[in-house]
């Protein structure tokens, strides 16, 4: 996970650093700092801060990896590696709801929001309380 978190922490200083040169240049240009862009890369970069800043502390709390370890072999990285959650169908649910949540308040659309609304809840509360049966689940 350090590679990740440090490929996060080049597109945060990338990021803030044009920010701060993209400010620069509209100002020099038009007299005043152009904030839409200049916005959205400060948040680009506090996205990437976010998201980089989790992989380093993953990273503290897993073994280390291969691919983190520069003498790795090939062979280092066969069979199982980490832990993966059992399968479950509740999570594609749940993004086409939040997909249409996000198409009914884009179009305001308050009867669709409704519906919307009532999809979330009914995906959250069954991927909160899933049952899993199974060899490891009893």
């Amino acid at each position: 996970m350090k590679i990740e978190a440090r490929v996060f922490d080049l597109v945060m200083a990338f990021s803030f650093l044009m920010a701060v040169v993209y400010g620069y240049w509209t100002h020099l240009a038009t007299g005043h700092v152009e904030p839409t862009g200049t916005v959205a890369l400060a948040l680009t970069g506090g996205l990437a801060l976010i998201t980089g800043t989790y992989f380093r502390f993953v990273a503290r709390r897993i073994e280390v990896r291969p691919e983190d370890n520069p003498d790795a072999e090939v062979s280092d990285g066969a069979g199982e590696l980490g832990f993966f959650s059992p399968g479950s169908y509740w999570p594609v649910g749940l993004a086409a709801a939040a997909a249409t949540t996000g198409v009914a308040l884009a179009f305001w659309h308050v009867w669709l929001l409704v519906i919307a609304v009532v999809m979330v809840l009914i995906m959250v509360g069954g991927l909160v309380f899933e049952y899993h049966t199974g060899p490891n689940h009893d």
